[in-house]
């Protein structure tokens, strides 16, 4: 979705009172009001819920073929953004569009109002806010963690395992793709293109990070597979339901400990990749001040 101008006033007071003046762009006005309607729309599904059975998996059906539905639009909104447009790395091109993947039209408006550049040489003063710079790490992390969780989901379900056994599988593999793809090989740039530095500086923070994740996922995964066999099937709809429902609510877990972890400088948050500009953004880089504090610390 491309960027406006800022919107128009929204009240213009009559008396002596003060003067609003939105500063949000259109793009980020609709993304909120997406994010309203669907948590609108799901007070109405939750309550719908208390129908029969028959209904009740009626109605997660057609849920799911909407929700579907929408993630389409939305991961090629934010793939478009992403790699014609907003300035940023790489690893966080394919961060969000694998979490607009994930968890649909959520992930196109966080991504509207955390990261979509607003403005042509904005985007380095628009991703400066603390809550933005978390988010970022947070994508950066569940992106990684969440693809090696899944992908272990499919194999594990598909061969029947424990369930134990696979939250075990599950955890080993989406902690290794996050450790040793998404933040050590992506981020080695950062630490003088030392492969080895980068696996070293990143395993703490990766480490705190993915067991948000794992939590926040396993929470989900767990009894709502085991209430209803559908879910284990990867060829079900409702395991990919299941799948974003619980990559959502890794994100949400995830996101205090990696808000700490950006203000403490064990990770990186948002930041700018201009052609020809050192990468930068809102605070210091997790080489620059979290791995001397996790040296010091030795």
């Amino acid at each position: 979705m491309q960027a406006n101008q800022p919107t128009t006033n929204l009240a213009q007071p009559s008396g002596g009172g003060m003067e609003m003046e939105p500063r949000a762009t259109r793009p980020q006005a609709v993304a909120v009001s997406i994010l309203s309607l669907l948590v609108l729309a799901v007070g109405v599904v939750v309550a719908l819920l208390g129908a029969s059975p028959g209904d009740r998996a009626r109605i997660i059906d057609v849920t799911l073929i909407a929700w579907f539905a929408l993630t389409a639009p939305s991961a090629a909104n934010v793939a478009w953004d992403a790699f014609t447009r907003t300035p940023q790395p790489v690893v966080m091109k394919w961060g969000w569009l694998l979490m607009t993947l994930y968890v649909g039209p959520i992930g196109a408006a966080l991504y509207i109002l955390s990261c979509e550049e607003p403005a042509p040489g904005d985007h380095e003063a628009f991703i400066r806010p603390l809550w933005k710079q978390g988010l970022g790490s947070t994508i950066h992390c569940v992106a990684g963690d969440a693809t090696g969780i899944i992908a272990a989901a499919v194999v594990t379900t598909r061969l029947g395992l424990p369930m134990w056994f696979d939250v075990i599988v599950e955890y080993v593999a989406g902690f290794a793709f996050g450790l040793l793809i998404f933040q050590a090989l992506f981020m080695k740039g950062m630490f003088g293109g030392s492969y080895a530095e980068a696996l070293r500086r990143s395993f703490f923070p990766e480490w705190l990070s993915m067991n948000g994740v794992m939590a926040g996922m396993v929470a989900i995964m767990v009894p709502l597979m085991a209430l209803d066999p559908s879910p284990k099937e990867a060829t079900s709809i409702h395991f990919w339901g299941v799948m974003a429902l619980a990559v959502l609510a890794g994100l949400i877990v995830a996101y205090p400990f990696n808000v700490w972890l950006v203000h403490a400088g064990f990770k990186h948050g948002m930041s700018t990749d201009r052609p020809g500009v050192p990468i930068g953004g809102g605070t210091e880089s997790q080489g620059e001040r979290g791995g001397e504090a996790v040296d010091a610390g030795k």
